[in-house]
C-alpha cells in the first residue's frame, strides 16, 4: 500500500489523466479548415488568438456551422452568441446562457467541453450521436480582457 501512496505522492503515471475533450488527430476536412483558420489568426508567439480577429465571415460555406460562445468568470457561465442558421432552432439560442437552456444535439455535453476548453487553454473536441445522427464539434479558446473571453464553435452534422 505504501508504494502506491509514493507512487501517487511523487505524480507518477498514475496522477496523468487523459484531455476528456482532446483533439482528435482525424478531424473532418470543415473542422480541420475551421483550426486551420483559427491558428492562422495567431499573433507572434501567443497560444491563442484574440477574439476580435475571428470574422465568420471568412468562412462563408461553414458559417452555417459556426457559432460563438461568451465566456464569463466568477461564477463561469457560457453564453450563445453569434449562431450559424443550421444551428438555430425554432425558439434561438442567441443570447440565451447554456445553463438556461435544455441543450440537445448538436450541443450534447456543450457546458462540459467550454469548460474545458476554457480550463486546458487549447481547442477541444466532442463526437457523439444524437437523434440517430453523428455529430462531431470543436471549440477553439479566444483571447480578449487578459483572459479567454470567447470561444469559437464548429459542429460538423455528416
Amino acid at each position: 500500500m505504501s508504494s502506491l501512496l509514493n507512487l501517487l505522492a511523487s505524480g507518477g503515471p498514475a496522477m496523468k489523466m487523459k484531455h476528456p475533450f482532446g483533439l482528435h488527430s482525424h478531424l473532418s476536412p470543415d473542422l480541420a479548415r475551421v483550426l486551420a483558420y483559427w491558428r492562422g489568426l495567431l499573433r507572434g508567439a501567443a497560444t491563442m488568438p484574440f477574439w476580435d480577429d475571428a470574422k465568420l465571415s471568412d468562412l462563408p460555406d461553414l458559417r452555417d456551422r459556426l457559432f460563438l460562445v461568451d465566456v464569463f468568470q466568477q461564477p463561469e457561465r457560457f453564453r450563445f452568441g453569434v449562431m450559424g442558421a443550421a444551428l438555430q432552432e425554432a425558439d434561438g439560442l442567441s443570447g440565451r446562457f447554456l445553463d438556461e437552456t435544455d441543450l440537445g444535439h448538436p450541443f450534447d455535453f456543450l457546458r462540459s467541453q467550454c469548460a474545458a476548453t476554457v480550463e486546458a487553454a487549447e481547442p477541444t473536441y466532442f463526437q457523439g450521436e444524437g437523434a440517430g445522427r453523428p455529430c462531431a464539434r470543436l471549440l477553439l479558446p479566444m483571447w480578449g480582457e487578459g483572459r479567454i473571453s470567447m470561444l469559437l464553435g464548429a459542429v460538423d452534422l455528416s
